[in-house]
């Protein structure tokens, strides 16, 4: 499972303390995984790696059946959680990718020429942080 995922063994054993795997142990005493354990691991691995916690991640696959191999319907309701989130993500990556050369530096904290207008701080009432690119609109 290790070779074929590129997911340390360690890792594995994590994820299994977790309850997000389930091995059980052949004659020689070595591990051995259910059908559709690699594509937890994937899913595990590319939820990762787009910053999705693992608590979450956690209970996106407690979704699944455990009583036998999930189908790609199952899949596909588990996608479906996680759809809002990775497109709030996905415009807050592309807000910042358009933003960038003008608030580098910035944060929302004061600076005179600031193209989102943040006269007198008036973003620091929605909280810390370059709260404009974070989401919250600029008032008229």
């Amino acid at each position: 499972m290790a070779d074929r995922s590129g997911v340390s063994i360690s890792a594995l054993r994590y994820y299994e303390e977790r309850g997000l795997l389930v091995s059980e142990r052949n004659g020689a005493g070595q591990r051995t995984y259910t059908v559709d354990a690699l594509r937890r691991v994937a899913f595990i691995t590319v939820g990762s790696s787009l910053g999705i916690a693992l608590a979450d991640i956690e209970r996106a696959l407690a979704r699944l059946p455990r009583t036998r191999v999930p189908t790609k319907r199952d899949w596909q309701r588990v996608a479906t959680v996680w759809q809002a989130e990775l497109d709030r993500r996905l415009q807050a990556i592309q807000a910042m990718r358009d933003r960038l050369t003008a608030c580098i530096g910035c944060g929302c904290l004061s600076l005179r020429d600031c193209t989102l207008t943040n006269h007198r701080d008036r973003a620091a009432a929605y909280g810390a942080g370059p709260r404009y690119l974070l989401g919250d609109s600029p008032p008229p």
